[in-house]
Order: C-alpha cells, then sequence, then structure tokens
C-alpha cells in the first residue's frame, strides 16, 4: 500500500467513520472531568510536556482501535482503561515519593526520553533499518523505542517512522496512537496487552513454564520485562502498580490478581 493510502486509511480510522463497530465510546467512561483529575499536574510548569497531552487527542486516537476499552463486561472495560493509563503514566512520570498529591498523581509529564543512553538502533534488523542521524529514542505515552517498533507503528497508523521517528514528540494524536498501537498489537512470544487485560490470553506451554500469568504484571511483563521482571520489589514494578491502583480506585474497578512479574521470565 502506497504512503498516501496509508494515509488515508488513517484518516478514515480516527475520523470516527468507523465509529459503527464500537458500543459505547470512550469518553462515556474516560470524561474530561476524569481524565484531568487522573492526570493532575501533567499542563504543570514542571512538566516537559505541559500541554501537550490533551483529552481530546486521547479520545481521538482511541477512535483508531475500536475494541480498545470496549471489549468485555463493564468491569473488564474500565479496568483495562485504567492498566493503559498507570502503564504510560509511569513511562511519562515526574512523580517522587513527596510529590503534591502523591507520586502517582504526574503521569504524562514528559513526551521524550530525558538523556538516552544510546540512539536505540537495532543495525541487525534489516526489515526496519534505521535511517542516518535518527534517534529511536523513546517518545509519547508509552515511550515507544527501538528501529524495529518505530518502522511497523508508522506503517499501521500511515507515518514514517523510521525518517520521521520526531512526530511522535511533535504530534499529541500520534503519539497516543502509538502507545494505543503497542497496548493493541501481538508481537510473538509476547501476547497483546490488550489481550492480557481483557481475559483473552492463552499460556503457552513456554509461558506457564515461565510464571507469566495473566494479569497487570503480564503487561509489565510485555512492556519493559527484560529488565524490570524476575525482580522481587522492584521500584520500577512498585511504581507501575502505585499507578494502576490510584486509578482503578478512581475507576471504581477492582485491579484483579498478578500485578507484579516479580516471579515471571522475560520473554
Amino acid at each position: 500500500m502506497a504512503p498516501s493510502s496509508l494515509v488515508f486509511l488513517s484518516f478514515m480510522l480516527c475520523s470516527g467513520l468507523l465509529s459503527e463497530a464500537r458500543g459505547l465510546p470512550i469518553s462515556s467512561l474516560v470524561t474530561k472531568e476524569l481524565f484531568d483529575g487522573i492526570f493532575i499536574h501533567k499542563d504543570d510548569n514542571a512538566c516537559p510536556a505541559k500541554d501537550f497531552y490533551t483529552y481530546d487527542s486521547f479520545i481521538q486516537a482511541t477512535r483508531c482501535f475500536p475494541t480498545f476499552g470496549n471489549t468485555g463486561g463493564l468491569a473488564t472495560r474500565k479496568r483495562e482503561i485504567a492498566a493503559f493509563l498507570a502503564q504510560i503514566s509511569h513511562e511519562t512520570t515526574g512523580g517522587w515519593a513527596t510529590a503534591p498529591d502523591g507520586p502517582y498523581a504526574w503521569g504524562l509529564c514528559f513526551k521524550e526520553e530525558v538523556s538516552p543512553q544510546s540512539d536505540y538502533c537495532d543495525s541487525t534488523n534489516t526489515e526496519w533499518p534505521c535511517y542516518p542521524g535518527k534517534s529511536y529514542k523513546g517518545r509519547g505515552p508509552i515511550q515507544l523505542s527501538w528501529n524495529y517498533n518505530y518502522g511497523p507503528a508508522g506503517k499501521a497508523l500511515g507515518f514514517d517512522g523510521l525518517r520521521n521517528p520526531e512526530i511522535v514528540s511533535n504530534n499529541s494524536m500520534t503519539a497516543f496512537r502509538t502507545a494505543l498501537w503497542f497496548w493493541m498489537t501481538e508481537q510473538k512470544p509476547k501476547p497483546s496487552c490488550h489481550n492480557v487485560m481483557v481475559g483473552r490470553y492463552v499460556p503457552t506451554a513456554e509461558d506457564v513454564a515461565a510464571n507469566r500469568t495473566a494479569g497487570f504484571g503480564l503487561t509489565t511483563n510485555i512492556i519493559n520485562g527484560g529488565l524490570e521482571c524476575g525482580i522481587p520489589n522492584d521500584g520500577r514494578v512498585n511504581d507501575r502498580i502505585g499507578y494502576f491502583q490510584r486509578y482503578g480506585a478512581l475507576f471504581k474497578v477492582g485491579t484483579g490478581p498478578n500485578l507484579d512479574c516479580a516471579y515471571q521470565k522475560s520473554f
């Protein structure tokens, strides 16, 4: 498919023209009042992403993914949204232990990685080759990283992720869309975070042997298991859980079991 066709398809998906495939809109579960109550400090002067992550951009981005927050019963829908918002909050947190309103009130504070240790180019990946001079550092709500993520995300969403990775931190809706793309997309042997949170995860024999049980902890394993899982009482994992517990309370939904990945092997 030509790039122009990808852009057009992306526009159609995100413009609401396919809304007939959806049930209740996300905005019925995440009102602007709730969104602002979740992200109390995202537009503070202390946050480098001030005024970048807007409610309207989030709602518009969800229209690209009709099953996000729209699968299963009401509790399942709320729990998935809370889990997604918790994970992107940790990835972009500006909180600290004694922060005003607590450490879990500072999600969406950053839109790109600070002081990256490399350009995140996997030169061995020939399917998604790096473009000279480009950095594939963490950007957006999920901190999309590496050429092998920017390339397919761009292809799916209608932008050139390899030649123009900067768009993820320059365009609010694109930023949210990349986060949702990562959440919704299965990348074998990893399941999608979406399938885990809506009860559609079917563990393989390898998953069972690795103790990769369904729950919020498995989404952490999918996102950053190589660095954070298999470590009891890891501070990064605990931060993710803290966000999820706060958001679960705001959504008035239980978090479910298996919140951490302390005894899971990474993928």
